[in-house]
């Protein structure tokens, strides 16, 4: 970190404390904890679905190299790719919104994707993970 010449110590330890706590902070938003993701859930339930889906758990996982995002319904659990982790919190809501509605119906009928579409950015969202898809490997991924 460069600081200008003539800094007092005081204000350069200030200067790096507020530069630290910002990156901090920006990491946070870019790979959120499980508890964040199930917060993020709870919020996108309410937003979109009407407070329908209640998953009991959502969490990063490292297994899962075909797919964004898994749920089992049964349990109310949802488990992300952490190939997600860093990407914008967006894609990362629609890949949570994606596994939501699978808690309520299970397959990828007309029924489910009319719940998707009421998240926003679900049209963009699955655009940026299809390119991104195509980019490193050549061929799209499912949620």
């Amino acid at each position: 970190m460069l600081l200008p010449a003539g800094l007092s110590l005081t204000d350069e330890e200030q200067w790096v404390r507020r530069m630290l706590d910002r990156l901090a902070a920006k990491e946070q938003r870019r790979r959120p904890s499980d508890d964040d993701l199930l917060e993020r859930a709870a919020d996108l339930a309410t937003r979109y679905l009407d407070d329908k889906a209640t998953p009991t758990s959502v969490r990063w996982v490292e297994n899962q190299r075909h797919r964004w995002g898994s749920c089992t319904p049964d349990h109310g659990t949802i488990r992300l790719s952490t190939r997600l982790q860093g990407m914008p919190a967006w894609v990362v809501d629609y890949v949570i919104m994606h596994e939501l509605v699978h808690l309520l119906v299970p397959s990828h009928g007309p029924a489910f994707w009319e719940l998707v579409e009421r998240y926003p950015r679900a049209e963009r969202a699955r655009g940026f993970l299809e390119g991104f898809s195509m980019g490193a490997s050549g061929s799209a991924e499912e949620c």
